[in-house]
């Protein structure tokens, strides 16, 4: 692995920290403001945001790079199937 993709990973691994740390934070107040409605569909979409990047985390390289170049629409449907389900 080259060093401009070990910082790139990086990189990705800090956003993604930081948008799971988000939904940490707005988990933590709904749950002070006792608003259980909007609490249990924030814990969901933290669970689902956890699960793609796991998801994408595990596809074969080829399947990241084609990813990260070509729109979803444009890939072969058994990409786009994996990307989606």
């Amino acid at each position: 692995m080259s060093r401009k993709e070990r910082d790139r990973l990086r990189e990705n691994m800090v956003f993604v920290g930081t948008i799971y740390d988000s939904f940490e934070a707005l988990e933590e107040t709904l749950g002070k403001l006792k608003l259980e409605r909007p609490l249990f569909i924030t814990h969901i979409a933290k669970m689902a945001f956890a699960e793609e990047v796991f998801k994408r985390a595990e596809q074969p390289q080829e399947t990241q790079i084609l990813c990260k170049i070509t729109p979803p629409k444009m890939m072969p449907n058994h990409i786009q199937n994996n990307l989606y389900n």
